[in-house]
């Protein structure tokens, strides 16, 4: 049994949010029955239309996506920008798993299933993010210690990186090459750790979520994930609980 809005989202009509203001208007029927309070669980056998159009469970679908900069991550921009979306022919209603900056290229998955998404996400799963930054000024060994450690990116929030590793250092044009891996993924994150320390990301790329790289994908390029992808990506998720 789950809830009604939920599986409405889950089918692809629209979000859960839309799911609900249509229950509320009295819009909604299962099995036969006009349903108008939110919350009303309802099981895999049961019948939902919706102003006379009958629900159907959507195929999901899983996207690996290598984004350009100066995309933005979300399904519409309302000033009128190119969006992830936008580079991805489907029939399915996608949205992407997190998001990445405007600026920040690399690694994005989108898919129309909310659980997968949720579990992808979620910081107690240990799903590993890595992004290499190349940051305006000379990395030294106290700056990758407290990254491990942990900094304050705003008032009272205190993230740290699982890994870190020094790629190259340039002292004539004083920057630095750094590759950091973290498992939440907080707004601007990446970018916020750098300044706590006093530094500047000039490029930032994120080159793999858990096992999954970008191989031969260029920019602006996408695939399809394989079934074993998926159901890997789900037993990675789902190991944290198992233990």
């Amino acid at each position: 049994m789950e809830r009604l809005q939920k599986v409405i989202a889950n089918c692809g009509f629209c979000s859960r949010r839309k799911a609900e203001e249509l229950i509320v208007e009295g819009r909604v029927i299962v099995d036969g029955d006009v349903v108008v309070k939110l919350g009303t669980m309802v099981s895999n056998k049961s019948v939902i239309e919706i102003d006379g159009i009958r629900l159907e469970p959507e195929t999901k679908v899983y996207y690996l996506f290598n984004k350009p900069r100066g995309i933005v991550t979300t399904t519409k921009d309302d000033k009128g920008r190119k969006s992830v979306v936008d580079f991805i022919t489907t029939e399915h209603r996608i949205y992407p798993v997190g998001r990445l900056d405007y600026d920040t290229t690399g690694l994005l998955i989108l898919t129309n299933d909310g659980e997968f998404s949720n579990l992808m996400m979620h910081p107690k799963n240990k799903i590993e993010k890595v992004y290499v930054a190349k940051v305006n000024g000379i990395v030294k060994g106290e700056d990758v210690a407290r990254l491990k450690a942990g900094v304050e990116i705003e008032k009272g929030i205190v993230v740290k990186a699982s890994r870190v590793k020094l790629r190259k250092v340039n002292q004539e044009r004083k920057n630095s090459l750094i590759e950091i891996t973290i498992y939440d993924g907080k707004n601007h994150q990446v970018k916020k750790m750098f300044q706590s320390l006093g530094l500047q990301v000039d490029k930032l790329k994120r080159e793999r979520i858990g096992f999954l790289t970008l191989g031969n994908l260029q920019s602006g390029e996408y695939r399809e994930l394989t079934k074993k992808e998926v159901h890997q990506l789900y037993a990675l998720a789902n190991r944290v609980h198992h233990r």
